[in-house]
């Protein structure tokens, strides 16, 4: 017993596990996590589940309700459209367009943005703030704004999606690490490792980076909600993913002309949009709450 208890006492948490204890003590963030991890994983097996193709149709199932209506049935669960498609497996397969599409965007853009801010937060002078009023200048445009502005010149269609909507978000990255390594840069502990003879590699690498993680987390959860948004907004504009593509946006657009008689066309990818982003963003609130004790 008194062994039990000197290694209790003595036992000290890490970093990590204090953050994810932090994390789990916010139970709107576990939440959010569990839907998150729902999503990734419709997102990836969403094809495979799917009872029905996205794109079959059914004569005979034509505006068919829920199966919570009386008139609906157990066979198209979450009910068809105007063309007798069934919308649960429609929107399985847009899980694996628009939630999909959004992380692989946001990789893209952070990595992109990782190497151009990391590299312009380690500049002094003239040309880091040459790059600083460029950035401000980028982000002074809304992300969707930039995003549509990129479509109309590449034209519609979900490859240029991924084009437009990253490079609306990469702005975004760079100015976030650019000011988080700029603001590091003039602590003390570097001006020490420096002084100790630790070269710009290695001043980046092992004193800076350590504490600029955190900023890299959190912006990339944001960005994740932000993507999601762009990419339903170009679909619903018609400048995404066309018809008959079941991606979340163009499932809304394709629907509204059946909101008044068929409403659960319209509600049910909207729903579907809005608890992707509502859920990202309680992960990332949580995550800042948890690593802000971890940065004081």
């Amino acid at each position: 017993m008194p062994r039990i208890r000197i290694y209790q006492e003595d036992h000290i948490a890490s970093p990590m596990q204090k953050v994810w204890q932090a994390f789990a003590d916010n139970p709107f963030a576990l939440m959010g996590l569990w839907a998150v991890c729902c999503l990734l994983t419709l997102a990836i097996f969403g094809p495979w589940i799917a009872p029905f193709s996205p794109e079959q149709q059914d004569p005979s199932a034509l505006l068919l309700p829920p199966s919570w209506d009386a008139s609906g049935t157990v066979e198209h669960f979450l009910g068809t459209d105007d063309l007798g498609r069934d919308i649960f497996s429609r929107l399985l397969h847009g899980a694996h367009l628009t939630f999909g599409m959004a992380l692989a965007i946001v990789l893209a853009s952070l990595l992109v943005g990782f190497v151009i801010g990391s590299i312009s937060g380690m500049m002094k002078g003239l040309k880091s703030s040459i790059l600083s009023h460029l950035l401000d200048a980028l982000l002074s445009i809304p992300s969707l704004l930039l995003a549509i502005l990129v479509v109309a010149v590449m034209g519609p269609g979900l490859d240029n999606v991924f084009w437009a909507v990253g490079i609306a978000l990469t702005p975004q990255f760079v100015r976030a690490i650019h000011q988080a390594v700029h603001e590091e840069l003039q602590k003390d502990y570097v001006t020490a490792a420096k002084l100790d003879g630790a070269n710009s590699i290695q001043v980046f690498w092992y004193v800076i980076m350590p504490n600029v993680w955190e900023t890299v987390i959190i912006q990339t959860t944001l960005a994740i909600s932000a993507a999601i948004l762009d990419i339903a907004a170009l679909g619903f504009l018609n400048l995404g993913a066309q018809a008959p593509s079941p991606e979340w946006g163009a499932m809304v657009s394709q629907g509204l002309d059946n909101l008044l008689t068929a409403p659960w066309t319209v509600t049910i990818p909207g729903v579907a949009i809005l608890c992707s982003v509502l859920a990202i963003n309680l992960v990332g609130d949580g995550l800042r709450s948890a690593l802000s004790p971890i940065r004081n």
